[in-house]
C-alpha cells in the first residue's frame, strides 16, 4: 500500500470521526429539546389551574386533556415520519421536524385560550414524535460497527436530560419570564439548532444506496468518510420487491418480531411515564416531604442516563436482547426493594437502579430497534418502536392515577410496576431474528485519484 493511499485512508478515518461527532452531537442537543417540549407542561401546569387570566379557568381534569395531546400527537407524528423517512431520506425529515417543533412551541406561547394551546400541543408533538422516530435511524446508519448502541444511548440520553433541564429551569426562571417564557426556550432550535443541522447534517450513505442512489452515495461517502454498504444486499432486494416502510415491518419474517418490539418499547414508556408523573407523590405517601420526593425524580432520570451509557457498552459486545432483557430485570427488582424500609441513601440508590429499568430501558430498545431492521425499513421500525411505545407512555399516569384512586398502598403500586417491567423481560426474549440477513455491511470506499494525486 503506497504513502499517499495510507494517508487517505487515515484522512477517510478522520472524516468518519468527525461527521459521528457532528451527528451524534447536534442529534443530542435536538433531543435534548425533545426532552424539554414533553415535560415543560408539566413545570407550568400548576400556574394554569391557579390563574384563569392566562388561558381561561382550567380544571384538573381539563388539565389532564390538555397533557395528553402532546403525547397524541408525538404517537401520530412518529409513526408518519417512519414510512416518509424511509421514502425521502432521514435527514430532511430530521430537519423538518426541527422547524416544526420550535415553531409549534413559538405558537403556543402565542395562544390566550385552552382550546388552541392543546391544538398547538397536538401539532408540536406531531415534531417530536417525527425526531424521535427518525434519529435512531439515522445514528444506527452513521455510527461504526461496535460503537452503534453506546453513539444510539449517548443520543437519546438527550431526552432525560432536557426533562431535567426543563424541571430545573422552571425552578430557576418561571417565576420571572412565565410560562410563555419556558415555551419560547424551547423554539430556540430555529435560531440555532436548525442552520447548524443544516451545514453538518449529513443524510445517510446507507438510504441512499438502498434507494439506488449510488452516485450521490458515494460522492457523500467520500466527503464524509461513512463506508459504502455492499450492494446487492437482501435487504435492498427487498426493496425492489416493494418491502419499504411498514409494509416491509409486517411482511413475511419481520411481523411477528415488529409486534413484539412494539409492546417492548409500550411496557418501558408505561413505566416511564407512570414514574415520572406519580414517583412524587408516592415518596410522599412514603413519608417524604415535598422536595425530597421531587429530588427522587431527579436521582430516576440521571439512573436512566448513567445506566443507559453504561447498558450500552454491554450491547455492543454482547448484543443488545440480553442487555434489555437485563435492563428490565434489574429495574424490577429495585422497584420491589424499594418496598423495604431503608435508609434513605440506599433508596436513592435503588431510585437510580429503577432508572435504568425504565427510561434507560426505553434508550437500548431504541438501538436494539434500529439495528434490528435493515436500511429500506429502519426508519419505519424506529418510528413504530416509539409511536405504539408511546400507546404505553399514554397509559402510564392513567396506570398510576387508577391505582392511587383505588386507594392501594405505595408498595402494592410497586409490586405492579415491577411486575410490568417482568412482562418487558419475557416479551423480550420472545424476539428472534428473522432468516434473511439483517444488517447492511459497510465496505471502504476506494481512495479517488485525486486524493491519491
Amino acid at each position: 500500500m503506497s504513502t499517499a493511499q495510507q494517508v487517505t485512508e487515515d484522512e477517510l478515518n478522520a472524516r468518519r470521526s468527525r461527521t459521528v461527532v457532528w451527528v451524534v452531537t447536534i442529534s443530542t442537543i435536538g433531543l435534548i429539546f425533545d426532552g424539554y417540549d414533553l415535560v415543560v407542561y408539566g413545570a407550568v401546569v400548576s400556574t394554569f389551574l391557579k390563574d384563569p387570566t392566562q388561558i381561561g379557568e382550567v380544571t384538573p381534569a381539563l388539565a389532564g386533556t390538555l397533557g395528553s395531546y402532546a403525547l397524541i400527537g408525538t404517537l401520530v407524528g412518529a409513526l408518519l415520519a417512519g414510512s416518509v423517512g424511509d421514502i425521502v431520506g432521514r435527514r430532511k425529515v430530521m430537519l423538518t421536524a426541527y422547524a416544526w417543533f420550535s415553531v409549534g412551541m413559538l405558537l403556543t406561547a402565542l395562544v390566550s385560550n385552552s382550546t388552541m394551546f392543546g391544538v398547538m400541543r397536538f401539532v408540536t408533538g406531531l415534531g417530536v414524535g417525527a425526531l424521535v422516530a427518525t434519529t435512531g435511524a439515522l445514528v444506527a446508519e452513521i455510527a461504526p460497527a461496535g460503537k452503534k448502541n453506546l453513539c444510539n444511548a449517548i443520543t437519546y440520553s438527550g431526552v432525560p436530560i432536557g426533562s431535567l433541564l426543563s424541571a430545573l429551569l422552571a425552578i430557576m426562571l418561571l417565576d420571572s419570564i412565565g410560562w410563555r417564557g419556558m415555551f419560547m426556550i424551547g423554539a430556540s432550535p430555529l435560531l440555532v439548532l436548525l442552520p447548524l443541522a443544516i451545514f453538518r447534517m449529513p443524510e445517510s450513505v446507507a438510504w441512499l444506496v438502498s434507494r439506488g442512489k449510488i452516485d450521490q452515495a458515494r460522492a457523500l461517502s467520500e466527503r464524509t468518510g461513512v463506508p459504502m454498504p455492499e450492494a446487492p444486499t437482501a435487504a435492498q432486494e427487498a426493496a425492489k420487491r416493494g418491502k419499504v416502510g411498514f409494509a416491509g415491518l409486517f411482511s413475511r419474517g419481520y411481523w411477528l418480531p415488529t409486534v413484539l418490539l412494539g409492546f417492548m418499547s409500550a411496557s418501558a414508556l408505561m413505566l416511564v411515564y407512570a414514574l415520572n408523573t406519580w414517583l412524587p407523590v408516592l415518596m410522599e405517601g412514603a413519608g417524604f416531604n415535598t422536595k425530597g420526593s421531587l429530588s427522587f425524580l431527579l436521582v430516576l432520570n440521571g439512573g436512566a442516563i448513567v445506566g443507559a451509557l453504561i447498558g450500552s457498552r454491554v450491547a455492543d459486545r454482547f448484543g443488545p436482547k440480553p442487555v434489555v432483557v437485563a435492563s428490565f430485570m434489574i429495574g424490577a427488582g429495585a422497584m420491589l426493594l424499594m418496598t423495604l424500609s431503608l435508609p434513605l441513601a440506599l433508596l436513592l440508590i435503588f431510585v437510580s437502579i429503577v432508572g435504568l429499568g425504565t427510561s434507560g430501558t426505553q434508550i437500548l430498545i431504541y438501538g436494539f430497534t434500529a439495528g434490528y431492521y435493515p436500511t429500506p425499513m429502519r426508519g419505519a421500525g424506529v418510528a413504530w418502536c416509539a409511536g405504539f411505545g408511546r400507546l404505553g407512555g399514554v397509559a402510564g399516569p392513567l396506570l398510576g392515577g387508577f391505582l392511587l384512586a383505588a386507594g392501594l398502598a405505595v408498595n402494592t403500586i410497586f409490586f405492579v410496576l415491577a411486575g410490568i417491567g417482568i412482562v418487558g423481560a419475557l416479551i423480550t426474549l420472545l424476539v428472534q431474528r428473522p432468516n434473511r440477513p439483517m444488517e447492511i455491511h459497510s465496505t471502504p470506499i476506494e481512495p479517488s485519484a485525486a486524493a491519491t494525486s
